[in-house]
């Protein structure tokens, strides 16, 4: 197999929407990155994508922008309905844990812990 020969990348529509074909990288993923204005070479970086895979996710968005942002933006209400969803179920459960003591002989390591928050927190 020669360097020249490359398989066409598609974008794909899956259960969980449009997706490079070949990868479970949605096109949502890459949305994310492009509304935080990253480059190309980054987008490819963070999501493991070789350069004809961005390039393909890219001209697709560019090509049907209006539906693309339009399912985008569903995908992020229903992800933030979920989140708040998730966070009400799990709120009693939070507190509970929280209010436990903590286990014996792990006292040493939550005062380095407390120390170290503090100087994140402190002015510099």
């Amino acid at each position: 197999m020669t360097s020249h020969s490359h398989k066409q990348v598609a974008i794909i529509r899956t259960e969980r929407g449009l997706t490079i074909s070949g990868t479970r990288i949605t096109l949502y993923d890459v949305m994310d990155y492009l509304t935080e204005q990253y480059p190309p070479k980054f987008i490819r970086a963070m999501l493991s994508l070789t350069d004809e895979q961005v390039k393909a996710a890219l001209s697709y968005i560019e090509a049907h922008r209006t539906e693309v942002e339009a399912e985008y933006q569903t995908v992020l209400k229903d992800t933030e309905e979920l989140r708040q969803y998730y966070d009400k179920q799990n709120s009693e459960l939070i507190a509970y844990i929280a209010a436990k003591p903590p286990k014996p002989g792990t006292e040493a390591i939550r005062a380095k812990l407390r120390a170290e928050r503090a100087k994140l927190e402190s002015p510099v």
